[in-house]
């Protein structure tokens, strides 16, 4: 799951478009689907697709200003940072809906567990996980081989050179977005329901928008496997302190990713796969010339 969540990520940042506000979406898209199954009896089968929905509305109403007026760069990333925030806090600050910062429990369900998405067998969710990765890496590759792609990647080298050439560069940028933001709700919808339980510091707020950046950057920006990657590294690393240092190491995983995000920056900046293949490409042409 979370390395679907990463995926969905690296939809837009690998085309110069950095948000750190996806804790935001992957908030909206668990606890859409929490809250309607709980207040309203709505199957998650239809909440996810709702909580999807809301997430791609929010995507548009933050990033159309942002795009139509030409606020790009670090400042894009703050605009989003903020999103982010307020969206934690709006989930803290409801806390009678949403449980504030104690978390919220989807109900479990009396009648058929399939309706309720409900699986005690975790061979079950491993089986829909592996299932929404490889949808995740099919979005992937269906993007890098349409015209979308060029086009976004004429925009992040010039816009005005873009636009010259008849690229409409803020409907190419909104639908990127909107397509990173609505598969980062369902990771967070399937996230819910796998643990029925959720927090806003799990699934939602500047910490998971910073572990999502990280884990991307350290697998690989540019390659389809590198958040994947990312993933299996970052998992690894926060349940190693869990286990290693239990209660003692609560919030060193964010202060490593923080530090190890800097250090693959400036030394190793196509990340652990990106650097591995362009390695083999360049002994592949060195042992061809």
């Amino acid at each position: 799951i979370w390395a679907f969540a990463y995926t969905s990520w690296s939809m837009m940042g690998r085309f110069g478009l950095v948000s750190l506000g996806h804790g935001g979406f992957m908030g909206v898209g668990a606890y859409v689907t929490a809250l309607l199954w709980n207040h309203l009896g709505v199957s998650p089968w239809i909440g996810i697709p709702l909580a999807m929905l809301a997430a791609g509305v929010l995507a548009l109403i933050v990033a159309y200003p942002c795009f139509r007026f030409r606020i790009t760069g670090h400042y894009f990333a703050l605009v989003t940072l903020a999103l982010s925030g307020i969206v934690l806090q709006v989930i803290t600050a409801t806390r009678d809906h949403t449980g504030g910062s104690l978390g919220y429990t989807p109900e479990r369900t009396k009648g058929n567990p399939l309706v309720a998405m409900q699986f005690d067998d975790k061979v079950t969710w491993y089986l829909i996980a592996l299932g929404v990765w490889a949808l995740g890496l099919a979005i992937w590759y269906w993007v890098d081989r349409s015209m979308m792609r060029y086009a976004l990647e004429a925009i992040s080298e010039d816009e005005d050179a873009a636009a010259a050439a008849g690229i409409n560069v803020t409907a190419e940028k909104l639908r990127i977005t909107v397509i990173s933001a609505m598969m980062t709700a369902l990771a967070g919808s399937l996230y819910c329901q796998y643990q029925l339980f959720i927090s806003p510091d799990t699934v939602s707020g500047i910490s998971v928008s910073l572990q999502m950046v990280f884990a991307v950057v350290v697998g690989g920006l540019y390659v389809a496997h590198g958040p994947t990657v990312g993933a299996i590294i970052t998992i690894m690393l926060a349940e190693g302190l869990r286990i290693g240092f239990g209660t003692k190491a609560v919030g060193w995983d964010n202060l490593v990713y923080g530090v190890l995000l800097v250090v693959f920056i400036i030394f190793l900046p196509k990340g652990i796969l990106g650097s591995l293949l362009e390695l083999r490409r360049k002994r592949a042409a060195s042992v061809a010339s």
